[in-house]
């Protein structure tokens, strides 16, 4: 029986610190012993469903009933403003806010540019990427380096931007925008981040609509130019989510994926010995560190019943994605760094109809990071305790500030 365990988590507020930077709170695992499907109250003073549990939450993923659509009332948000709202209900939704038929048409649209195909064309590109930015690192004879500043940033905001067609020089713009969005920092700032960058795509779609090149935003203007309907709205939608998506999370990724695998000397050693193991060791780190937790959420269209709690219409649901991947029905010593224990079926990357549009393109970029740099630097070294180095706690994105290495 699913008991209401709202003071464990009363005024939640997303991220939940983690008290343990390679542990998630203890309160998430309180949560899920006690009952996966579980009602809290949130920072903005609702209430919603918390989903702690890893065969809960993909059920609550993959269920046509939970709407992703944030304009529905009862969807949880963590700000309740009436600015807030209205931003969001004056503007057109998202890939990711979209549901049923007129989200398989929008991704749809958009799948070929993500096939393995398609992205295995751009790992040479990548690979050079990355080989350019390590040349500098290596170049410089300066130690020790920000690995964040020298490789995590700038390797995923380069490809998003090639593969985007977006001028690498506005990089640092959109960057530092990006990067406002997803920290805990005021509203104000967070809205004028999002306006700013708003603009800013408008104004690129406007360009393209001109001139589009052979890029995935070119491509989509041809198409729906040869089908006879020109979306702006849209484009500037989907550039806006692509942008976003495309290089935060996998600039945090690489950045933990290496203090993770410096920390584990031993499992290091298993992929510089044979890089076979790497695509392994890739879906491991992305099982552990869960970036993007209680970025999942939905809201009931009607009374669905999941592990045991009987959720209502409009009522509200978050799946916590990084609970359900330390969930040890799902995974047999969660806390255990292990590249080997098969990890795939984690949920880092969503589940169902909504799974991450590029997660083949993340998986390549980690690879090939990962890779390369313990190849050409092996005897890279963390320049401070993994304890000591300043974790992103006010963030929605997890990661680190900096990370200060030698060799």
């Amino acid at each position: 029986m699913t008991k209401s365990v709202a003071g464990e988590l009363a005024d939640l507020e997303l991220p939940v610190e983690r008290g343990c930077p390679f542990a998630p709170p203890a309160a998430y695992e309180r949560l899920r012993e006690q009952a996966p499907v579980s009602k809290v109250r949130l920072a903005s003073g609702g209430e919603a469903w918390w989903v702690s549990g890893h065969a809960e939450g993909r059920a609550v993923l993959a269920d046509p009933r939970f709407s992703s659509d944030k304009r529905k009332d009862g969807f949880p948000l963590f700000t309740l403003d009436a600015a807030t709202l209205q931003q969001l209900r004056s503007q057109p939704p998202l890939m990711l806010g979209m549901d049923g038929a007129e989200h398989s048409a929008a991704r749809r649209s958009v799948i070929s540019e993500f096939t393995v195909r398609r992205l295995a064309a751009l790992r040479p590109r990548i690979q050079d990427i990355v080989d350019h930015f390590i040349d500098d690192m290596l170049a410089t004879g300066q130690r020790p380096v920000d690995l964040v500043q020298a490789l995590s940033l700038p390797v995923p905001s380069l490809v998003i931007c090639e593969l985007l067609g977006v001028p690498y020089t506005d990089h640092d713009f959109f960057q530092s925008r990006t990067a406002m969005m997803v920290r805990k920092t005021s509203l104000e700032d967070r809205q004028r981040a999002l306006a700013e960058l708003r603009v800013y795509i408008d104004g690129l779609i406007t360009r393209k609509e001109s001139e589009p090149g052979d890029d995935l935003l070119g491509r989509q203007i041809a198409r729906q130019r040869q089908q006879g309907t020109l979306d702006h709205a849209g484009l500037v939608s989907l550039a806006f989510l692509l942008l976003t998506a495309g290089h935060e999370t996998t600039a945090n990724m690489i950045s933990l994926g290496v203090v993770g695998l410096l920390s584990h000397p031993e499992q290091l050693a298993l992929i510089t010995a044979d890089p076979s193991r790497t695509p392994m060791a890739v879906e491991e780190l992305l099982r552990y560190f869960t970036i993007a937790d209680g970025v999942t959420s939905r809201v009931a269209t009607e009374d669905v019943e999941i592990g045991g709690a009987s959720i209502k219409a409009g009522e509200g649901v978050i799946v916590s994605m990084l609970s359900a991947n330390w969930d040890p029905a799902a995974f047999k010593d969660p806390g255990d760094f292990d590249l080997e224990r098969g990890a795939r079926h984690h949920l880092a990357f969503g589940f169902g109809p909504h799974q991450c549009l590029g997660q083949n393109l993340a998986r390549m970029e980690l690879q090939i990071v990962f890779d390369t740099l313990f190849r050409r630097i092996p005897t890279l070294r963390l320049a401070v305790p993994a304890e000591d180095l300043p974790f992103k706690s006010d963030a929605v994105i997890y990661g680190v500030h900096e990370l200060p290495v030698t060799w």
